[in-house]
């Protein structure tokens, strides 16, 4: 029997839909208990990697529109998340930043992850760990990319 044309018959393919599958239902979980959509919570976590982020900057990192930047960010400001502040370096723009602490679930949530993928790091050498970087490095990249992509 053959696959479904969207469904790879490549077994590490099917792994990589597999991990990204996972990674995006525990983000949309995390959301949930945030009260954020998936893009929300993801626009979140790049603001507290990256920020404080412009609005142009986030629109970039994200692919979404200005507009739909905007109302995303009224409803971090909203849920306490985020706030809206002069850009230092040029007032005339507005820097977006995160602010307080997350709830101590979702913070207790990340703290469980954390630990559980050390354990799962623990395993590999350095070279091994090397190259898992790499892929990961060189994936995001791929993904980032993509992203643009479909945005554009």
């Amino acid at each position: 029997m053959t696959p479904p044309a969207d469904r790879p018959a490549d077994p590490g393919a099917i792994l990589g839909q597999e991990f990204s599958a996972a990674v995006v239902l525990f983000h949309e979980a995390v959301g949930r208990r945030l009260g954020l959509t998936p893009a929300d919570h993801r626009a979140l976590t790049l603001i507290r990697l990256h920020g404080p982020l412009t609005a142009t900057a986030l629109s970039r990192l994200t692919g979404l529109t200005p507009g739909a930047v905007t109302g995303l960010v009224d409803r971090l400001e909203h849920a306490g998340l985020a706030r809206r502040a002069p850009d230092p370096a040029d007032r005339r723009r507005t820097a977006i930043s995160a602010t307080g602490e997350l709830p101590a679930d979702v913070i207790a949530a990340f703290a469980d992850l954390s630990s559980r993928m050390a354990a799962v790091t623990a395993a590999y050498d350095e070279r091994e760990l090397a190259a898992i970087a790499d892929f990961i490095q060189n994936t995001t990249t791929v993904l980032r990319d993509q992203t643009r992509r479909l945005s554009s």
